[in-house]
């Protein structure tokens, strides 16, 4: 094509799009005239854009709604391209959402990119609210994420995290990358859980794996502008997406006709994808059919969820240890108290380790890994607190912002780990102030998995460790910047120098 016919088509294509807009912010203008529902405040608005100029002033967008909530208040209400969004940032409303209504506001928004990750909304995280998400759900918590089942998998965790242990011993006295140690850990649980095994085409997935996640969480026009349609066609995210998923499915593909071709004895050996083709097989005839599609959404999501959470939890989690001294002192005598007579760390007494599990909910409350809950999407029209919620509304739970609430949390800032002890809070979805995991019918399913993939590597390099910075760095000089994402992790790598401890 010569340069004057893209011109040419190029301008043809900007005049349609801004007759389209022009007609839409007419036909919405003259809808508002008469129809004034009484929404939640907040912040102006401008013409077409709403207010997606004051979230974009931030790179942390969670901090954002926090500021403009402390004006607005816990309901706010901002307009993000075209689409109405209801920002939550208080106990109340949350449990209002979460537990009150929960059942009008368990639907989830279709984005762009999260459908394509979900193969069309066949996985647990992205699907609407419906019996087919609700079968699925519960073959999820009681075939693959059980306490039976978990434990299934204590020996690929003790040797994931031993052969972890075994890597920083050897490079004691050296700077230890352990973000890159830790998520290398927490893949070949989840892998090896998943699989069986570790795949051959570990690395390429991890790669693709890592590159979806990050872009999963981003913004995207075309999802602020769903009735342009040209916009999704037009995106280049969305090619690039397209792309990246193509070739983790022919990786998730091979995994299962590998294992379709090898016949095991039930509950001998068995991971995750035996579980699903088994499930799959006795359920062939099902109204709800386990399908391939769904199999592989699946293990993403387990992916995507098990790997993330545990590493990005364990990360702040020694971040916030090396920052507060006092706190690594006393959860290190706890670990070595229980363990010393042993020698090692093993599952088999973390419940003892009180102090420790205070440790990470004290974590979870000042980084909870998706500080903006996953969003969900307003049935139909309701009220909230004498407002007026429409239809299709976004809704999103700041629940980093609950989190660091003085309200509900005594010196909000801080890391008191001691705040928890012989105190019933817990992060199962009843305790609006604290919801790390989310509540209600979206709940995330997944915690029994999680939380051993953190208490044991956690309790193993408190107890074989110690840490310091390196550079001679103080403690309170460690870098705590976040970088936002689906999760919100170290926007740096946590580099320490550990000291074998010696009995």
């Amino acid at each position: 094509m010569d340069l004057p016919n893209i011109f040419s088509s190029f301008t043809l294509m900007a005049s349609f799009l801004f007759l389209f807009l022009l007609f839409k912010i007419v036909t919405r203008w003259t809808t508002s005239k008469t129809s004034n529902p009484k929404l939640p405040p907040g912040p102006w608005r401008l013409p077409f854009i709403g207010n997606i100029h004051q979230i974009i002033s931030s790179p942390m967008p969670h901090h954002s709604f926090k500021h403009l909530a402390q004006k607005y208040g816990p309901l706010m209400y901002l307009k993000l391209g075209e689409v109405p969004y209801v920002i939550v940032t208080s106990q109340e409303m949350a449990k209002e959402v979460m537990q009150t209504q929960d059942l009008n506001f368990c639907d989830r928004p279709n984005l762009m990119l999260s459908t394509i990750f979900s193969y069309n909304k066949t996985d647990i995280i992205f699907p609407i609210y419906e019996e087919h998400w609700r079968q699925l759900r519960k073959i999820c918590v009681i075939e693959l994420l059980s306490v039976k089942r978990v434990q299934s998998f204590g020996s690929i965790r003790e040797e994931e995290v031993s052969d972890l242990v075994k890597s920083i011993s050897s490079n004691e006295g050296l700077v230890v990358n352990l973000t890159h140690q830790i998520f290398s850990m927490t893949y070949g649980i989840v892998a090896r859980a998943a699989f069986g095994k570790k795949s051959k085409h570990q690395q390429v997935f991890i790669s693709l794996s890592n590159e979806m996640i990050n872009m999963l969480g981003g913004i995207y026009v075309a999802d602020l502008y769903p009735s342009i349609k040209i916009l999704q066609s037009m995106s280049r995210a969305k090619t690039k997406f397209e792309k990246l998923h193509s070739e983790i499915d022919i990786i998730l593909q091979d995994i299962i006709n590998d294992h379709r071709s090898i016949h095991k004895e039930a509950g001998k050996d068995e991971d995750l994808v035996d579980a699903l083709i088994k499930i799959q097989q006795e359920n062939d005839q099902s109204q709800h059919q386990l399908t391939d599609d769904n199999m592989k959404s699946i293990i993403q999501d387990m992916f995507a969820a098990g790997t993330e959470t545990s590493s990005v939890l364990l990360l702040w989690g020694m971040s916030e240890l090396v920052k507060n001294p006092k706190v690594m002192e006393k959860v290190q005598g706890e670990v070595r108290k229980v363990f010393d007579k042993k020698g090692s760390v093993d599952e088999s007494e973390l419940h003892q380790l009180v102090y420790l599990k205070c440790v990470i909910k004290e974590t979870l409350r000042l980084h909870p890994i998706v500080p903006l809950l996953v969003p969900r999407e307003c049935r139909e029209r309701c009220q909230i607190n004498g407002y007026e919620i429409p239809a299709k509304t976004r809704v999103m739970v700041n629940a980093w912002a609950i989190g660091r609430d003085p309200k509900y949390w005594v010196e909000a800032e801080s890391f008191k780990p001691e705040r928890f002890l012989n105190n019933p809070i817990d992060f199962k979805g009843t305790d609006f102030e604290y919801i790390p995991f989310g509540a209600g019918r979206r709940m995330c399913p997944g915690i029994a998995f999680a939380s051993p993939n953190v208490e044991l590597p956690l309790a193993k390099l408190l107890y074989h460790f110690d840490w310091k910075l390196p550079n001679e760095m103080k403690n309170e000089e460690i870098d705590m910047t976040e970088t936002f994402g689906l999760t919100v992790g170290r926007k740096h790598d946590l580099c320490l120098i550990p000291t074998t401890r010696r009995l």
